[in-house]
């Protein structure tokens, strides 16, 4: 028997993910939200891989609980996920896997582009991807996570944000309201260099979302978190001294 895998917050993602360690030959330990993580640490010390599958927006809450003896074992797929979120919890060499696929109740799962991992068990979470149809290369470098990483949140923020405005399609976004999206990527993209404290390539990273689009061009752009993302956006350009007008109207709208 394989080393076990530990999977935190069971959701459509982490479905995903458990049936790909399963196919793999891995037991699975799901971890939900009354289950104390000290006490799950005492019954499974040394798991393989920790897999956190929680929102967004409980991530810094949950690593601040996570066991010491799972340090070095962790897995994260966020969306907006950026390296000083695990650095700001002395996490030093997470697995971190860069999620582009879809999967909702009662609908098939839908890849967009790759979804790429980098870290000490990349190689455990693309063969889990692979062997559920999602195609999951390794990369090579932490240069070629970060652009991943901020691409991924670029795209989901932009396309996201511009729901609010015109709740249409990707595609039609790119095609009838690009101004719109420019505008809101643009800003997104100068939150990033804060956040991620480097000037970024702008012309790469719209031309990486560009891809997203093209590459599932029938998703629609409004998802349930938008509007949280769009309020995380202006908080991070708050403490920038950015000035953001687009994300600021549409906020206004949004009220």
């Amino acid at each position: 028997m394989k080393e076990p895998i530990v999977i935190i917050g069971i959701g459509e993602l982490a479905g995903v993910f458990a049936h790909g360690f399963l196919r793999c030959g891995y037991p699975v330990y799901p971890i939900l939200r009354d289950m104390s993580l000290a006490q799950e640490c005492q019954q499974i010390p040394s798991p393989k891989l920790v897999l956190v599958t929680v929102q967004e927006n409980e991530l810094n809450a949950l690593l601040e609980q996570l066991p010491d003896e799972w340090n070095d074992k962790v897995g994260l797929v966020q969306n907006e996920l950026l390296p000083r979120d695990w650095q700001a919890h002395q996490l030093e060499n997470p697995t971190v896997t860069v999620v582009w696929f879809e999967k909702k109740k009662e609908l098939e799962l839908t890849n967009i582009l790759q979804s790429p991992s980098f870290g000490p068990n990349a190689d455990i979470i693309s063969k889990a991807l692979q062997a559920v149809d999602v195609p999951a290369p390794i990369l090579t470098n932490e240069q070629n996570l970060l652009y991943e990483l901020v691409r991924k949140a670029v795209y989901i923020l932009t396309v996201n944000i511009a729901g609010l405005v015109k709740n249409c399609t990707v595609e039609n976004l790119w095609d009838q309201h690009q101004t719109l999206a420019l505008e809101i990527a643009e800003e997104v993209i100068l939150i990033q260099e804060f956040l991620v404290g480097k000037e970024l390539s702008h012309e790469k990273l719209i031309n990486g979302i560009v891809e997203g689009i093209k590459d599932c061009p029938h998703r629609y752009c409004l998802g349930r978190s938008a509007l949280p993302r769009l309020k995380r956006a202006l908080k991070n350009a708050e403490q920038a001294n950015l000035k953001t007008p687009k994300l600021r109207e549409i906020a206004a709208l949004s009220k």
